[in-house]
């Protein structure tokens, strides 16, 4: 495994599976040893174990990211594990359909906690390193459900818009530093959080009709971009949001 990233460090919560594991996967190839982190430990211990297999260096992290204490845990393992750290991807999330009237409250908070507060944890955290050692790259998974007016989905779309904003502000912030902070907002991807619906014929349908190139995007889609952001080619980008959802959100 070699590349761009031949020397660098990177951290990947909710690698477990789904669009995490395949930036895992990207990063790894492109030569970065990766700390995957997330909540699913037996899916993390397997990424890793692929990754190391394959001739990367992988180290697994339980962590939940609403947890200021298992996130310092994750920046310190990481240290400890690699020596430092050059790159964060934020991406763990979780998303819930419903009507606003009858979500819950814990519901809300639940998925504003983990999409919103998660990646100011984690961001603050790792980023204290960044700071200290004058570089590094976040890369803040948002959605471009972030960008649109979405029924059934205020809690992800309000968490995932705030996310950009996040994004834009860190930018500002840490320039001076040589940090540089951008977000990918991915539209319909085929990953194992939506098999339910691609399983239903007719669901599917609806959802590819509103996407004008008629389909999902595939996980790998996601490596070029993610590689771009993760870096030297966007040393001078910052607070930049790439949509990538086959035109989904310029309708």
């Amino acid at each position: 495994m070699t590349g761009s990233l031949d020397g660098k460090v990177a951290v990947v919560t909710g690698a477990g599976r789904g669009l995490g594991r395949a930036m895992a996967e990207a990063l790894a190839g492109a030569g970065a040893a990766v700390v995957v982190a997330g909540r699913r430990t037996a899916d993390l211990e397997d990424c890793a174990a692929k990754l190391n297999a394959e001739g990367g260096r992988a180290q697994a992290v339980r962590c939940d990211v609403t947890s200021e204490s298992d996130v310092a845990e994750l920046a310190e393992t990481a240290v400890a594990s690699f020596g430092r750290v050059d790159i964060l991807v934020n991406n763990s999330g979780v998303v819930e359909t419903t009507t606003l009237v009858e979500q819950e409250p814990e519901s809300w908070d639940r998925i504003v906690d983990t999409n919103l507060r998660g990646v100011y944890l984690t961001t603050r955290a790792i980023g204290r390193r960044f700071v200290a050692q004058g570089s590094g790259k976040v890369v803040n998974i948002a959605s471009n459900f972030g960008l649109m007016g979405v029924s059934h989905h205020a809690a992800y779309s309000s968490s995932k818009a705030a996310v950009i904003a996040f994004t834009r502000s860190m930018a500002v912030e840490w320039a001076r530093h040589n940090v540089q902070v951008n977000a990918i907002a991915p539209g319909y991807f085929a990953t194992d959080i939506n098999a339910g619906l691609r399983a239903d014929d007719a669901a599917t349908a609806a959802v590819l009709k509103r996407i004008p190139a008629r389909r999902m995007g595939r996980p790998e889609e996601l490596a070029p971009w993610l590689l771009l952001l993760a870096g030297p080619a966007s040393d001078f980008m910052t607070g930049e949001t790439l949509v990538v959802d086959g035109g989904q959100s310029i309708q």
